[in-house]
């Protein structure tokens, strides 16, 4: 039996392309090569790997008679999205590292794998080096799953540490982690919330067999944060996290938010610091497993599309088995939240009914209430949220 070999067109040769690179180069595999390389600036590139072909055409890649898999790593997500599918119908697997293409396009990738017979493979593009859809998909693979929450971006992780365990404020936090290299110079997608909102809706078709339109889900960013509910959080000794969460409830209810949480210190994902992302899974029989691992960076993403590439050795593809499921659940914002709430005026207090007020404080500067709302509340106001000065926190009573 021949070896399967796999010769690879890769698009995109930014910190993941190069990444991808740099682990091959490493571990010098004689079953996986990038055979070309499409990226916008063949000059900037050519310098750091003048071993590999480049082009700015993308048909240089899908003509390429040598070629037989292709691996795309770019930031634009239209350009993304015409890539895979263009690859899929020409049946050639595909591994994608574009969470806002996939997220947007779910249903879609789906069926074109399904009509082409042809696989898209995409751990890589939630949480990184944490294999999270994999073992959805292979263990999870029954309607044992509660609840799926964590920590799916490591920018923003990275500067609420820096804020809880050094004392920098806010604009030090963010111009740090600019300076790394963890946040991008408009770190909008980020600290608002978007990107874990891109990993939540991946991650919750492999979980929960659901597929959510990013507009129909709650999400808050940190971006609003400053002293006051920093001072809050620390004087209830706990920490703020962004958080992204999807939990079975009811018979066949399932909810979703991207949003900070004021964690206590026995939650598993309180201590994840940095980069680093973290994800508790939580079952009717087996409560809580927890995966930890590095979110972002070269190395570590990466070694994701490796393992995804590696994966197509074997003709791995995804089953969507809870897709299938009889079971099927419906998504809802009909949930009842207890929250944080720091507004600055009476109209931005207006713009929340409490069913329940636990606490509440009063100052010519800082203006708070705890409370237990319904999710369809913040949802319906969501857009106004984001504009106003105001800060929103899950706040759970444990």
């Amino acid at each position: 039996m021949d070896k399967k070999i796999i010769n690879i067109g890769l698009f995109g040769f930014g910190t993941v392309g190069k990444g991808l690179f740099d682990v091959l180069q490493k571990i010098k595999p004689d079953n996986v090569n990038i055979v070309k390389v499409c990226v916008r600036n063949v000059e900037k590139h050519v310098p750091e790997a003048p071993e590999l072909e480049f082009t700015n055409n993308a048909d240089d890649i899908f003509n390429d008679e040598r070629i037989n898999f292709i691996v795309e790593l770019i930031d634009d997500a239209e350009a993304a999205y015409d890539i895979v599918k263009r690859a899929l119908k020409a049946k050639l697997p595909v591994v994608s590292g574009n969470k806002k293409m996939l997220a947007r396009h779910m249903n879609e990738m789906i069926q074109l794998q399904r009509d082409n017979d042809t696989a898209l493979l995409y751990d890589a593009s939630a949480c990184g080096s944490i294999p999270v859809i994999r073992n959805l998909e292979e263990y999870y693979d029954n309607d044992l799953l509660i609840s799926v929450k964590g920590i799916l971006n490591g920018s923003s992780n990275f500067i609420l540490s820096k804020i809880f365990n050094e004392g920098m404020n806010y604009a030090e936090a963010l111009k740090l982690a600019q300076d790394l290299g963890f946040a991008e110079s408009d770190p909008t997608l980020d600290i608002g919330g978007w990107d874990s909102l891109f990993k939540l809706i991946i991650i919750t078709i492999h979980a929960f067999g659901v597929y959510v339109q990013p507009e129909d889900i709650f999400t808050f960013g940190i971006g609003n944060m400053n002293e006051h509910d920093i001072q809050f959080a620390n004087e209830k000794r706990r920490r703020v996290k962004l958080v992204g969460w999807a939990e079975k409830v009811g018979e066949d209810g399932l909810v979703l938010s991207v949003m900070p949480h004021l964690l206590s210190k026995q939650k598993y994902i309180y201590s994840v610091e940095d980069e680093f992302n973290g994800v508790v899974i939580k079952g009717l029989f087996y409560y809580k497993q927890f995966m930890f691992g590095q979110g972002a960076g070269g190395f570590p993403t990466g070694s994701a599309v490796l393992s995804d590439i590696t994966a197509q050795l074997y003709d791995y593809r995804y089953q969507y088995k809870k897709l299938q499921s009889p079971h099927q659940l419906q998504f809802t914002n009909d949930y009842k939240v207890r929250i944080y709430y720091r507004y600055d005026t009476p109209a931005t207090l207006n713009l929340l009914n409490f069913s329940t007020i636990h606490e509440s404080y009063y100052s010519d500067t800082y203006k708070y209430v705890v409370g237990d709302i319904e999710l369809s509340q913040l949802q319906a106001q969501a857009d106004k949220l984001r504009e106003s000065d105001v800060f929103i926190c899950i706040y759970p009573e444990d």
